[in-house]
Formats: structure tokens, sequence, C-alpha cells
């Protein structure tokens, strides 16, 4: 069966950067850098928009999204690194820093944002403080490219381009582990219980021991790679770069399970969804696409018809794209839903001026038309 993507358009220029929310009361949801300037806000299971955070006067480079998905964080070229009320859209915290910020991520409590720049430097910001940064970690000779919190957040990994991937104790400052490559490492990505360490590097996807950063494999890709995501299960993972394709692998063979196009321009960033019923890429075309991880089934805006007689019936998907609408954006607390096809309840954010928290155990459909 053929792997039909759902298409998110709205952005105007690359897309190099997505994360995923954890799993909330009212579903997921997704979030995408952009060169535009314009982080977008969606839901994660179905690609419809949900906002965009205004607010930055250059590319944005990395977003992260916290676990209950109320907090949003973006890293610009304007040297901010911006916290944002991801239910009202409004600005929270600015960052300052001396450089173009390449990276954030929060911790798993949200009381801590860990950025990454093109001033070399790792730092650790307090978001219970006025946006002064508590902790700063010299070190790498290049750009910091990706930086994650690890090991119950007691640590720091970062990646930069100095070929080296480094390990911070945050209770010293110090530098206690360094990994050397031959190449850039482009992705860093944290498996969702802590364990295991995707990198991506040259045309290779590599897996190491969170505890003790030694190696568990390395895999070769056919084309030089940008991203690397996972499965929450660890039977699979996919990966993406300059080449226009998706990869999908089995991560305790090795072997390649499939591979096929649907961007018009490199891949940048990959990631699965929390629940792993579907991976998230995005591009140099300017789109995020939406991919399947079992063809077929029946989730989100995908709808499956099974065959009742063999001979006369085909099993069949169908597919639609997310677009928002240009002029409505998140910002000053008033967000106003892109028209969709699809009706959707429990939003993230009220359609009225007095943006309300979704209610707890509230329900949310989906049904395409």
């Amino acid at each position: 069966m053929k792997q039909i993507p759902l298409t998110c358009s709205g952005h105007t220029r690359p897309v190099v950067h997505l994360d995923f929310s954890g799993l909330t009361e009212c579903g997921y949801f997704l979030i995408s850098a952009c060169k535009d300037g314009k982080p977008m806000l969606r839901m994660g299971d179905t690609g419809d928009w949900v906002g965009t955070f205004e607010g930055h006067k250059g590319a944005v480079w990395g977003v992260a999204l916290n676990e209950s998905a109320t907090l949003a964080a973006s890293g610009a070229a304007d040297f901010t690194g911006k916290i944002w009320n991801a239910v009202t859209g409004e600005e929270v915290h600015s960052l300052q820093h001396n450089h173009i910020v390449k990276t954030v991520a929060f911790s798993h409590d949200s009381q801590y944002l860990v950025t990454g720049s093109n001033e070399k430097l790792v730092r650790v910001f307090d978001l219970n403080s006025d946006g002064k940064a508590l902790e700063s970690y010299a070190g790498h000779a290049g750009a910091v490219k990706r930086a994650l919190f690890c090991r119950n957040e007691k640590c720091v990994i970062s990646c930069a381009d100095d070929k080296s991937m480094r390990l911070w104790d945050r209770s010293t400052g110090q530098e206690v582990t360094r990994v050397e490559f031959n190449s850039h490492p482009n992705g860093l990505e944290l498996s969702k219980d802590g364990s295991i360490l995707t990198v991506t590097y040259g045309n290779c996807t590599a897996f190491y021991d969170m505890e003790t950063l030694t190696q568990l494999k390395e895999i070769t890709i056919p084309t030089r790679v940008s991203s690397a995501s996972l499965h929450p299960d660890k039977h699979i993972f996919v990966c993406g770069g300059e080449d226009f394709k998706m990869y999908k692998y089995d991560y305790i063979t090795g072997n390649e399970i499939e591979s096929f196009k649907g961007h018009f321009g490199p891949v940048h960033s990959v990631s699965f969804s929390p629940d792993g019923e579907l991976y998230a890429s995005g591009s140099e075309d300017g789109t995020l696409r939406l991919w399947q991880t079992t063809v077929g089934k029946t989730y989100g805006l995908w709808k499956c018809t099974e065959p009742t007689d063999l001979n006369n019936s085909t099993t069949t998907t169908s597919s639609n794209s997310a677009t928002p609408t240009p002029n409505n954006t998140v910002g000053g607390g008033v967000v106003t839903p892109a028209p969709t096809n699809a009706t959707v309840s429990c939003p993230p954010v009220s359609t009225t001026t007095a943006p309300v928290t979704p209610t707890p155990n509230a329900n949310r459909e989906v049904t395409a038309n």
C-alpha cells in the first residue's frame, strides 16, 4: 500500500526544525521552526493549523514544546530565545544572546530552558527568574547545533560544528565526556524514556547509551542525513537528508525497510509523534509532511476502507492538506483558528477574544469530510 503523507503548508521559507508535545487531554501538538521567522503550532495528528507566534525579527532555527503543550520556545537569528504561552500566544520571556540562537529545549518539568548558539556557548535559563542565564558552558570550538537535558536533567548534552558532542555536568559546570566525529553532527534526539541518544552526522545515524555514552550501533544511510528519530517502542527509526527522501529502518537489524519521496527539497528535520502512530518531516521546500508509521491504518485524517471482496474491492487511503490562513496569527492573546476540512472539539485555544485553557478530560474528535 502506498504511503500518502499529509502536507502542511503555510510557511514561506525552509522548515528547519520540528518538535512534538507530549500527549495531553486534547491530543498532542506540533511546532515548526522556519527561516520565515514565524513558528507555527499545529494539531499533531492532523496537521491542522492552530496559530503562528509573532515576534521574532529573523529566521527561526530551533523550536520546542513542553510535555503539556502549555509553553513553546523558539531560537532565532535576532539573537533571542523566546518563551511563549502556547495557549494564549503571548510572549512570556525574551532571552537575549550575543549571536544566533540555533537550538532550544525544555526540561521535563518546564522550569528550565537550554539554548545553544553561534557564540559556541550552551546556556541554561531558569524560567521562574527574570530571564538571566543560570548556567553557561563553554568549550565548543564551533556553533552549537543542538542541546538537550539528559540523565534525569542532571546533565546537558550538546553537539556543535567543531565535530564534537559533549556532556556537561550541571552541578559542576564541567565537561564530563566528549565524543568526536569525522563530520559535523546535525541532529540530536533523546528517546522518550531517556535511555538512547540518536545522533546524525555525515551519512551516518548512530545510537548511544545515554548513561555511558558508548555507541550501541551505527548505520550508514545512502545520503547525507540531517535528522533521525527513534520510534517510542525502539523497533524502527526514520531519517531524512539531502536526497529529498524519507528512510525507514529496522532498529534491531539495521536493515532498510523502505524509502520514499514526497518533499521537493532536502529534509532538515524528522520526529516521531509521542504515540508513535506517525512521524513528521520539515524540508527546504517550505512544507511539513506527516507520514503514517503503519500505512493503511485509520488514524487522524487517514481513513482506510478494508475490502470485503478481494476480487471487486481495493483498500484505499485518503489524505488532506492542512493550510493556515496567512493573516490569522497567535499574538496579543487573540487566536482565530484557520478554516479546516475537519471538525475539531477541545482546541488548545479559544476562538473568542478571551482564550480559555482546555478543560480536563475533554473529548476530542476529528472527522474528515
